[in-house]
């Protein structure tokens, strides 16, 4: 029992208490008090009449005929003269009547009223002794009265009572459920500080937990930094902030592998006024040149998500994602670098533009990119130069039309990619979805149509499609442990969507322990309030959530403490030849360390041979998958 409702049950039962010893108390004091005055009333009574048959010298028949003659007022139980010797010369006895109170009254509350008894006498001759009961029905019925009085004073005093109980439990139930709500927060690893309430004894908790929140959040700050500082000093450049050539490539070579990343747009940047000024300018002023031509270069890509990199000493490459014209970031890029105001110091600025094809490797892809940084750099002054490629799908209606038409038709299948613990243990799968297209025979990955679904808004019916199917998989097969599925998208803020996602949960809520949903870092990053309501959702609804693709963005998802997470899954950039990078190593095995701490778990993205396995091991990590891990059996 909750003890909101033990401090109802604690106060209607003292009420009670209180009322009924009230009423008892008053009841039992007025049925003693009618009692004496009642045998006060036989007693005069007695005396009355038997001081006037005493003055009569009255026979047996005039006893007899004045006794009868009162007790036919009908005021009397009991009248009796009986002689000297004990023989009675007259009774008469009334039959017993209640009246209009209750017989169990009068029966629970008798009135012990003594008999009135007095001397008939002649002279100084005894002629008998009178007995005399008055009749109680009255002085019942005076209590019966005086009690329904009691009861309903008493019943409007509880009813005012249980007014003021409610208005005091009011004042405590509101500031005691924020103090509930955040102990629940804290165990679903949501750090947050409440308002101090007025109540001295929760004053006293809220003040308590809340020091400890930020003692919380101190301590998961000073680590975020830490790592932070950790990951800057293993993957950045030193001078200018921006992602080194191994990173970059390590990034570069993961997106090749991702079916999502198709579309994106790899921008290859050369300044060839920096290797003259360099050697004109003394270090510290050719230092600042270089960071000034960076700070421009970072300022893109965090307006278009994508990654900057220092791969040479004068080369910069900047990675933009499918969703973002390139063309257009390309000729701000090249107007923001070229200016005259950067440093103080004229520039001439040539990019070189190749987007990237499923399936093509990174040395293709650079080579490409190459080709057109150099036709740019043989043209006059500032230019770009984009190498020619086509596109496998137009963003077209009709590719809409199919799109709709296989989904809701149900033309879609899920791949399944087992994730496994250290111990070989299968934790879940992972699910990828495939769609096959009217007038195709072809299963076709998803992720190769994310352009047009994002463009004409279908990516949320993809995604209910998705975990519908999951749900309908784990009705199939109950033993499978879970399964994952990855949010496509920003889709995580649509109110629409979530209402769907949870309606679609709630139907499904005997196997939603079971779903893990899967957003993306970068996803969050752009929506970081968004994704904290469906986080809270989500979990209430009984179903995991987590970010994937997790560490390319963490300066700006470093508050994990508010999201309750309950798993991460780290970017296979920085879990790629982890065995060679004492700095990754350091760096994942702190991030470990402190999302272990806030009950999350651990996994590791695109594993590809064992010794990363093993280095993954020693971080602590829970899990991982990729082409290194296979299902047992």
């Amino acid at each position: 029992m909750s003890m909101y409702r033990q401090m109802w049950l604690a106060i209607i039962l003292s009420t009670l208490l209180a009322l009924l010893g009230s009423l008892l108390a008053s009841t039992l004091n007025a049925r003693n008090y009618l009692s004496e005055q009642l045998s006060s009333k036989n007693t005069d009574n007695a005396t009355v009449l038997a001081l006037a048959l005493s003055q009569q010298n009255a026979d047996a028949v005039m006893v007899e005929l004045t006794v009868s003659a009162l007790f036919d007022s009908g005021h009397y139980e009991l009248i009796r003269v009986a002689d000297p010797l004990g023989k009675i010369i007259v009774e008469r006895v009334a039959p017993v009547k209640t009246g209009a109170v209750p017989e169990w009254f009068v029966k629970a509350l008798p009135l012990d009223a003594t008999p009135g008894k007095a001397q008939i006498s002649n002279g100084w001759n005894q002629l008998g002794t009178l007995t005399l009961v008055s009749d109680s029905r009255f002085a019942h019925l005076a209590l019966w009265e005086s009690a329904m009085q009691l009861v309903i004073a008493l019943s409007l005093s509880g009813l005012v009572g249980g007014i003021l109980g409610v208005m005091t439990l009011r004042r405590l139930h509101e500031p005691l459920q924020r103090v509930i709500k955040q102990a629940t927060d804290i165990s679903e690893r949501r750090f947050v500080v409440i308002d101090v309430p007025d109540v001295p004894e929760l004053r006293r908790l809220a003040i308590a937990m809340n020091s400890t929140v930020t003692r919380l959040k101190s301590m998961f700050a000073e680590e975020a930094q830490r790592l932070e500082v950790l990951r800057i000093a293993a993957n950045y450049d030193p001078l200018t902030g921006l992602a080194n050539r191994t990173f970059f490539l390590v990034q570069l070579l993961d997106s090749l592998d991702r079916e999502e990343a198709v579309g994106s747009t790899l921008l290859l940047v050369r300044a060839s006024d920096l290797s003259r000024l360099n050697r004109q300018l003394d270090a510290s002023a050719a230092n600042a040149l270089l960071k000034s031509f960076a700070e421009a270069l970072n300022r893109h890509a965090v307006q278009t998500d994508g990654v900057a990199a220092r791969i040479g000493e004068f080369d910069f490459a900047l990675l933009v994602p499918a969703r973002v014209d390139a063309r257009e970031t390309a000729n701000e890029l090249l107007s923001s670098l070229s200016a005259d105001s950067l440093a103080g110091q004229p520039l001439n600025v040539c990019i070189g533009m190749s987007r990237l094809k499923h399936g093509q490797d990174m040395a293709g892809l650079m080579a490409e990119a190459s080709s057109a940084l150099i036709a740019a750099e043989t043209s006059s002054g500032n230019s770009i130069r984009e190498a020619t490629t086509k596109t496998a799908i137009e963003d077209d209606e009709k590719t809409v039309e199919l799109l709709k038409s296989a989904i809701n038709e149900g033309r879609v299948r899920q791949l399944l990619v087992p994730v496994l613990d250290m111990q070989g243990k299968l934790v879940h799968h992972e699910c990828a979805m495939e769609l096959m297209l009217d007038g195709t025979e072809v299963w076709q990955p998803v992720r190769h149509f994310l352009q047009i679904a994002d463009k004409f808004h279908l990516l949320p019916l993809m995604n209910l499609s998705a975990i519908r199917l999951a749900f309908e998989k784990m009705r199939v097969d109950p033993d499978l442990p879970g399964l994952a599925v990855s949010l496509l998208g920003d889709t995580v803020d649509e109110k629409n969507f979530q209402a769907q996602l949870l309606e679609l949960t709630g139907k499904n809520r005997d196997i939603a322990n079971r779903l893990w949903l899967e957003v993306p870092e970068a996803t969050v990053a752009r929506n970081i309030e968004g994704f904290r309501e469906l986080a809270i959702s989500i979990r209430t609804a009984g179903s995991k959530v987590g970010l994937e693709n997790f560490g390319r963005h963490f300066n700006q998802v470093s508050a994990l403490h508010d999201f309750g997470l309950d798993f991460l899954k780290i970017d296979s950039s920085l879990v790629r030849g982890l065995q060679y990078s004492t700095d990754n190593q350091i760096f994942l095995q702190s991030l470990s360390a402190i999302a272990h701490k806030m009950g999350t778990l651990v996994f590791a993205e695109g594993v590809i041979d064992r010794a990363e396995l093993v280095a993954l091991e020693s971080a602590g990590f829970d899990g991982a998958s990729g082409p290194a891990v296979r299902e047992p059996g």
